[in-house]
């Protein structure tokens, strides 16, 4: 790639990049840069939303640049404060041992083992003495932590913020100067805490480190980050049929998104896919596209073609109607559960039933089984709900005016 082609393929899908003119001064010194991007072990499977600065690593590694998988054993302990209106349990040493283990297991999927360093920060800050914590913390002030958005409103609400809290954001940043970065990615919500990174980097001597954040993906119900405590997730572990129909169950709008941020077609293809869809082309056989893609990112392509046949035969050719009508039901900003909408749409008489049916396995959403009770639906799309072997619906979920 050209400089101008390489810079383009970077930026690509990023929110911000601080600063972009010295990415570019360091891209030109023509030397492979120290990429790192930190994930605490909080739960045993990633997801679709993780990959995202997967992703990112990926596209630095193709160019030849030294990208290091840093897993927060250390810091996992503390507990990252980030978003949070309340302090965070920290994790056992037991729970952030086997969740690491599988974080191991799972990310070479999408980076290249053989060019990728797995590295542990309980290796240097274990290692550090009281004294040098003390070192560490006189290079921030208090002032400047409560500028963050979520210590300012816990702060200003009356809402306890521990001490232990505040060194999060410090440990986090001399990750960075433990490694001596270049880069360092991270999601929206990380943005105070890789700009720390600068500020201790320059504090010990070292050329600052450029900050790039990645957007926080939208789950299944395009409304709230992929999480799945939210139950709006899509595992990079979940068997073949349940991750295609997953996919198939996004809006036709969050879709670009996630060709964006997901997918690995160049941008010129996607932006001609853009184009056959605002020609008349039907948005589902674009997505039936992108479902294969990541599918076969995640299994292998006979897995995804496999996934589709039985996609493509359960929701169209066999199991629903032909003449199933599409009901519309207006849903709120904040979106509808899943046990709501099979009441209302009279597939259940009631929530209970809703909630047993899910626990029996007989519940499915464009095909997918649904295994989750609190699983949360936005507007935007339009889904085939069944209820064991007889009962449809076909709802368009649209936001309230």
């Amino acid at each position: 790639m050209n400089f101008e082609d390489q810079m383009a393929e970077l930026e690509r899908g990023a929110h911000e990049v601080l600063i972009g003119a010295e990415l570019v001064r360091k891209l030109k010194r023509g030397v492979p840069l120290r990429v790192k991007a930190g994930f605490d072990p909080t739960a045993p499977d990633l997801h679709l939303g993780h990959t995202v600065l997967l992703n990112k690593m990926r596209q630095f590694q193709q160019l030849g640049h030294e990208v290091t998988f840093l897993i927060g054993d250390f810091t996992g302990l503390i507990g990252d404060p980030s978003g949070r209106d309340v302090t965070r349990p920290p994790l056992t040493p037991e729970e952030i041992q086997a969740n690491a283990g599988s974080y191991q297991a799972q990310v070479f999927k999408i980076l290249d083992r053989g060019r990728t360093r797995i590295e542990f920060n309980s290796r240097w800050l274990s290692a550090l003495t009281a004294a040098d914590v003390v070192k560490l913390a006189a290079h921030y002030t208090v002032a400047r932590m409560l500028e963050r958005d979520d210590f300012s409103k816990r702060y200003k609400s009356g809402q306890p913020i521990s001490i232990h809290e505040f060194l999060y954001p410090l440990a986090q940043g001399y990750d960075s100067v433990a490694m001596r970065a270049d880069v360092e990615l991270g999601g929206t919500d990380q943005k105070f805490n890789l700009l720390v990174g600068r500020t201790l980097q320059e504090a010990y001597g070292q050329e600052p480190q450029v900050v790039m954040t990645m957007p926080l993906l939208e789950g299944t119900d395009g409304l709230k980050k992929m999480s799945k405590s939210l139950g709006n997730y899509i595992g990079i572990t979940e068997e073949a049929d349940g991750m295609f129909g997953k996919l198939m169950s996004i809006s036709d709008e969050l879709m670009w998104r996630y060709f964006e941020l997901l997918s690995f077609r160049p941008l010129a293809e996607i932006a001609a896919l853009r184009g056959e869809a605002a020609g008349g082309r039907n948005p589902r056989d674009i997505k039936l596209e992108l479902a294969r893609e990541l599918v076969a990112r995640f299994h292998d392509a006979a897995a995804a073609a496999r996934a589709q046949r039985n996609f493509t035969a359960r929701v169209s050719d066999r199991t629903v109607p032909d003449d199933l009508p599409v009901r519309v039901i207006q849903v709120d900003g904040a979106g509808v559960r899943v046990t709501n909408l099979l009441k209302e749409a009279g597939l259940t008489a009631s929530t209970s039933e809703a909630n047993r049916k899910i626990e029996e396995g007989a519940v499915k959403i464009d095909g997918a089984r649904v295994t989750d009770r609190a699983l949360t639906l936005g507007a935007g799309a339009e889904h085939v709900f069944q209820v064991g072997s007889r009962r449809f619906a076909r709802l368009k979920l649209e936001l309230k005016p």
